[in-house]
């Protein structure tokens, strides 16, 4: 079965335009995405969805820098640019990555897709697997796995608007239609916030990133979480940011 992670990307952004090709520490935003997503045990191929937008040329340009796929289609509606993203690179079973959450763990979208796996072989294979269902994790690890067949009756069925700029919100409203599954982490870190939205988060991670990013070095979950436990003034940089809810 292939794997295809699938990062949305565009350069809109309501609170912080162009947040994913700032520079953040060695590389851009987009480009930490990128290579976290290519470390993941069970990914077979990575590939940027971005919009047919004349300012999305410059999300092309970084994906083809770094080397992976891209596909451009429509800007509102992403669950139509995922089908299609999923169709032009063969892609069987998809995880949906967004672009603003540059400290990605590998090894907890690894440990996603182990788990996905042995639910078939057990015979109770899942459409949908998400961390971010039940959250344990921090925000901006946020992972979903799910089926190129969920993903195709999503594209049918979705009607709302919110469903379709959101991708998933039709499969996993729908637990008497998809086998869904929520991962979970061992303890509640959900207080974390590690993905980029606003000017706040941005000061967050770029501390984190002075603090941490060595050469040749990849920065861990584990080494984040125990930076911020002995520096609480870090995390209140962005205490008081307020995530946007979907809108229906």
């Amino acid at each position: 079965m292939s794997t295809v992670a699938i990062i949305q990307a565009r350069m809109g952004s309501t609170r912080l335009p162009g947040k994913v090709v700032r520079v953040l520490g060695d590389r851009t935003v987009l480009a930490h995405v990128i290579g976290r997503a290519l470390e993941a045990r069970g990914v077979d191929a990575v590939a940027v969805a971005t919009t047919e937008s004349v300012s999305d040329q410059a999300i092309v340009d970084e994906a083809v820098r770094a080397g992976v796929g891209v596909f451009r289609g429509s800007e509102l509606d992403v669950l139509a640019r995922y089908r299609g993203a999923a169709a032009s690179f063969g892609a069987e079973r998809i995880v949906r990555i967004t672009s603003d959450c540059p400290l990605l763990d590998p090894d907890l979208l690894g440990r996603m897709l182990a788990e996905f796996d042995l639910a078939g072989r057990s015979g109770a294979p899942l459409d949908y697997m998400s961390n971010a269902l039940e959250r344990t994790f921090p925000r901006g690890l946020d992972a979903e796995v799910f089926t190129r067949a969920a993903l195709e009756r999503a594209y049918k069925e979705a009607s709302r608007p919110y469903q379709r700029e959101h991708v998933t919100p039709f499969i996993y409203e729908h637990p008497e239609l998809f086998r869904l599954r929520s991962f979970r982490g061992p303890v509640d870190q959900s207080a974390y916030r590690l993905t980029l939205d606003t000017h706040e988060d941005w000061e967050l991670l770029a501390a984190i990133f002075r603090e941490l990013q060595r050469p040749g070095h990849r920065i861990s979950t584990e080494e984040v979480i125990a930076l911020l436990r002995r520096r609480p003034d870090l995390m209140g940089l962005n205490a008081g940011v307020q995530q946007k809810a979907l809108r229906s």
